[in-house]
């Protein structure tokens, strides 16, 4: 072959797909990959919490009112697992990680514990900031714990259902080898269980704590934390069985 013929050849080989939620990339830095996870949750809970508050200032109609903050949230998480993926995976969520860590343990790829032990924190911390700068950038109060009760059990319940399904949708696209749609398929499912949930889909508990250091449209209650992250563990577990369910793998035949 030719160093021509090798190049052309070179060229046309279709590229790997960049990593994305359940698939954190082997060889890059660890410092990096936290730093990514961070940036990506704090950046992420900005625009949730920040397009709330702009939303709204500019109507008073609740249906515009979400509409603007699902919209919003659908672009700024696409574009955030887009430039972030390949770097720390995109996880941006502890139930992502403790999911992908599960499933490392039984001989999957995914997070080791040590990572898993940076990861969290690193999301966490982010969430905060990330509600703390769209407060800032408004000129609300820059902590002010939330008064948005979400404690009801039928919300309680739609964040079972929206935590599942998140799940479901990013471990059963690795299992069915077409991660390379996570971007878009991650996004349009958050926005769509917005509408379809009676939770509005937090399906995160980072973002869920994070959230309740904003009085704003997009806030919950310190009080309810605990029982949607509690749920949003319970979903995650489900997300799982479900995963093992339906993709379960073929048997040869004999």
């Amino acid at each position: 072959m030719t160093p021509t013929e090798a190049a052309t050849t070179a060229e046309s080989a279709p590229a790997a797909p960049a990593p994305a939620p359940g698939a954190t990339p082997p060889r890059t830095p660890l410092v990096a990959r936290a730093a990514a996870e961070l940036i990506g949750t704090a950046l992420l809970v900005a625009v949730v919490v920040g397009s709330g508050i702009q939303a709204t200032e500019l109507t008073q109609d609740v249906g515009l009112q979400l509409l603007a903050n699902s919209t919003a949230t659908v672009f700024g998480l696409g574009i955030l697992i887009l430039l972030l993926g390949p770097v720390s995976g995109a996880h941006f969520n502890p139930v992502v990680t403790l999911a992908e860590w599960w499933t490392a343990r039984r001989g999957g790829a995914g997070v080791t514990l040590r990572e898993m032990a940076v990861y969290l924190p690193a999301q966490i911390v982010g969430a905060i900031a990330g509600a703390i700068l769209a407060d800032a950038m408004f000129g609300e109060p820059l902590v002010k714990w939330s008064t948005h009760d979400r404690s009801a059990g039928h919300l309680l319940l739609g964040e079972i259902v929206a935590t599942a399904g998140l799940i479901l949708l990013i471990f059963g696209l690795a299992r069915a080898d077409r991660l390379q749609f996570a971007p878009v398929a991650v996004a349009s499912y958050i926005g769509a269980a917005y509408w379809f949930t009676s939770s509005t889909s937090f399906a995160n508990p980072a973002v869920t704590v994070g959230r309740a250091f904003t009085d704003t449209f997009a806030g919950i209650a310190p009080g309810s934390v605990l029982g949607f992250i509690g749920m949003q563990l319970v979903g995650a577990v489900v997300g799982l069985a479900l995963v093992a369910l339906i993709f379960m793998p073929g048997r040869s035949a004999e």
